[in-house]
């Protein structure tokens, strides 16, 4: 097992919470990483049915076997277990006794804020970053690799085929839980709607013309969309919202968690296929903002994200709020600076300030190609600086 950059961090707050829940996507390396920070914690996996019968039938029962804690994988599949949780925590909160995992995050936080409000420890692991995967000796090389492999641990530990293994995926794993949480029947349609949904990666959610685009209403868009999101697949990004000149978009970006699954359902099976695909950009956005996502959440912090654009189209790709700035992040695929990449910057820039705005305004330009350049006014990421960049933040 290499190293995960949030390790350090789930060995902190151990020290200080009886409870500490690590939610995240299937086969992210939850379990493997519980396992090294807490080697003398009994494992118990709720995946297995009859561990998952006694704790729906038993809870009581159940937990008693645990005096001393324990690792509970796959929480949400019982998740009355976390009201009798409760109770033993609060007769014996010694810190660091009891660590949750699930792959379903709105049941799980949902459930944990009932249950165990003010004694539990939320956080996520997300795929591998790019200084993850870079620990491996099978590591992908250049960036059409490393977009086309993706993040899952296993793909590369095991040197396996990203489209093999992410094909095993999304048949055992995505669509598993769409069948078991909505009941759907018809898995053509949903796998319509998926790869529907994954073109529209990077850009803005529109509910109505996915759906008639995936041959579905828009109720059953937006609820097979709520699973995606619900099991760490897809994700939103939020506009930026402010007193402006112009009039901006209210609509939400839509993302991918995973270049590599990205990719996969675009039907690119080939890290050449990158070099011209129509969507290149997109895959490539994606995978910068799930970089910016990762080096928060490995610290234990939720992404501030939103993304800013007017009613006429001017649109900066990623805007964060931190530390009283707003950090102006503009991605481009390109793997030669161009002069007119910084245009968006330029624009944004300038109506804060025609608004009044007095937040300061750091300028970040992530491009496909390298070296990394410090500009007078705007800092020039190449790709693989950028998840090192937003974790020194």
């Amino acid at each position: 097992m290499v190293e995960r950059d949030i390790e350090p961090h789930v060995s902190r707050v151990a020290k200080r919470h009886p409870v500490i829940a690590l939610t995240g996507p299937r086969q992210s390396g939850k379990t493997t990483l519980c396992r090294a920070v807490f080697p003398k914690h009994p494992y118990v996996s709720l995946e297995a049915p009859d561990e998952r019968r006694f704790a729906l039938e038993d809870a009581r029962g159940f937990l008693a076997r645990f005096p001393g804690g324990a690792i509970l994988d796959e929480v949400q599949r019982a998740p009355e277990l976390l009201s009798y949780l409760q109770g033993i925590v609060d007769e014996d909160p010694r810190n660091g006794r009891w660590v949750l995992t699930g792959s379903q995050q709105f049941a799980l936080s949902g459930a944990i804020s009932q249950s165990l409000a003010g004694r539990v420890a939320m956080l996520e692991l997300l795929p591998l970053s790019l200084g993850e995967l870079q620990r491996f000796k099978s590591a992908p090389r250049g960036l059409f690799e490393t977009l086309f492999t993706g993040g899952y641990p296993r793909i590369v530990d095991r040197k396996l085929p990203p489209a093999e293994w992410l094909s095993s995926y999304v048949a055992t794993y995505v669509e598993r839980d769409v069948r078991e949480v909505l009941r759907v029947g018809d898995l053509l349609s949903f796998q319509t709607f998926l790869a529907q949904a994954a073109a529209r990666s990077a850009q803005l959610l529109n509910l109505s013309n996915l759906g008639v685009d995936s041959g579905v209403t828009q109720p059953t868009a937006k609820a097979w969309l709520s699973v995606l999101e619900t099991g760490y697949v897809a994700y939103r990004v939020p506009p930026l919202l402010r007193n402006l000149r112009r009039r901006l978009v209210k609509t939400p970006k839509l993302y991918f968690v995973d270049s590599g699954l990205l990719c996969h359902l675009l039907g690119i099976r080939d890290p050449d296929e990158l070099v011209r695909h129509p969507l290149r950009g997109a895959v490539f956005e994606t995978w910068v903002v799930s970089e910016v996502r990762k080096a928060f959440a490995n610290r234990g912090e939720r992404a501030p994200l939103t993304f800013y654009r007017d009613q006429v189209g001017d649109e900066v790709d990623l805007v964060i709020e931190h530390a009283r700035e707003l950090i102006a992040l503009e991605i481009k695929s390109g793997q030669t600076v161009a002069s007119d990449f910084f245009a968006s910057l330029d624009r944004f820039e300038a109506e804060l300030q025609h608004a009044g705005a007095k937040t300061k305004v750091r300028r970040v330009l992530a491009y496909g190609g390298a070296p990394g350049q410090e500009r007078s006014d705007t800092r020039v990421l190449a790709w693989n600086e950028v998840g090192a960049y937003f974790a020194r933040l």
